[in-house]
């Protein structure tokens, strides 16, 4: 009897002692009056801000549409850039509310740094950025070449392993930061630069001659970039979580930045308990029912996001390739609202 007394205490101090914190960081960010968003130092097309100090690209348009989603306004935003190295840290401590800054999510940081990603927001894959005049058609004629690479990033690995399995002999030229490396490449310290193909279409653009660079076809990883939170709040995981979510259920369901309002009055259900006619799912999350409504308004769908910050609308004019819908010959793919 005492040592099935004594068990029960046990279990419930253990379990308790397991059990996630209560929900906090969306009062702290409501009482507060703005969300703190953990960006890139100056990615073009993902983070980066113009000569007036405004910040553009996908990951903010994302930090915009939570703000919309809480606040009715996609500008109670504090972004702040944090180099490769700081920004989990960053998370961790409490710096930041939530971090959108071309993250990629793997096993090693998903369950050991204490944080937890939420959803794949940009499905992207590592490559190499050549100068045309070396006449280098594939990474398979590196062999022997000198590499830039930014320290602190799932890079460096993958160029280790895609050497080794292939055999190859390189020289690494490691640096701290993404302005650093490059520099570095433009001044002819390397043969090649690495990094994810998003940012090697971004980070040629701010080379001298652009035309004079060019990315290869060679895709040598998996990089799923996505937000990440901090562990022990599942209603703020959550938010962030359907935020993206809401983002391409949008989209699928041609809700877009133009029609939002009229599509409120549609009598098809998905698109009803979407926008909020429907149920009370924005409620469940803590927001309000409209939530998605005001997340459109404020930055238009997933595809509209794309289009403007890396696609056919942008100068990087990057295909949206994998990042297409599932239902249109990508991997893009929403849970629904119901």
């Amino acid at each position: 009897m005492k040592y099935g007394w004594f068990g029960i205490v046990m279990t419930s101090l253990i379990v308790g002692g397991l059990a996630p914190a209560s929900a906090q960081t969306l009062k702290t960010i409501k009482d507060r009056g703005v969300l703190s968003c953990g960006v890139s130092q100056g990615l073009p097309g993902f983070s980066a801000p113009d000569d007036t100090g405004k910040w553009s690209g996908l990951d903010v348009d994302f930090c915009r549409a939570l703000s919309a989603a809480i606040f009715n306004d996609p500008l109670k935003v504090k972004f702040v850039p944090l180099s490769a190295k700081d920004r989990f840290t960053a998370l961790q401590s409490g710096e930041i509310d939530v971090l959108s800054r071309n993250t990629t999510w793997s096993m090693s940081r998903d369950t050991s740094l204490g944080l937890n990603f939420t959803a794949v927001m940009y499905y992207d894959g590592q490559g190499f950025l050549v100068r045309k005049s070396l006449k280098v058609n594939s990474a398979l004629e590196l062999n022997g070449a000198s590499v830039c690479v930014q320290t602190g990033t799932t890079n460096e690995q993958n160029l280790a392993d895609y050497f080794r399995a292939n055999g190859m002999k390189y020289e690494v030229v490691a640096f701290a930061t993404a302005d650093e490396t490059m520099k570095a490449y433009e001044s002819g310290r390397c043969d090649a630069f690495t990094s994810d193909v998003s940012q090697l279409y971004a980070e040629r653009l701010k080379l001298t001659v652009p035309d004079d660079h060019a990315v290869l076809p060679d895709i040598i990883s998996k990089e799923p970039l996505g937000p990440v939170v901090r562990h022990g709040d599942d209603q703020w995981f959550d938010i962030v979580k359907w935020t993206l979510f809401a983002l391409l259920n949008a989209e699928e369901l041609a809700v877009t930045q133009k029609n939002v309002g009229d599509m409120v009055k549609s009598n098809k259900p998905e698109i009803a308990r979407l926008l909020g006619s429907d149920g009370n799912f924005g409620e469940q999350l803590g927001l309000t029912k409209d939530w998605v409504v005001r997340i459109v308004k404020a930055v238009g769908n997933y595809g509209e996001s794309f289009d403007r910050n890396v696609g056919a609308g942008s100068k990087l004019r990057i295909s949206r390739g994998l990042n297409k819908l599932w239902n249109q010959g990508g991997i893009q793919y929403a849970p629904p609202v119901r």
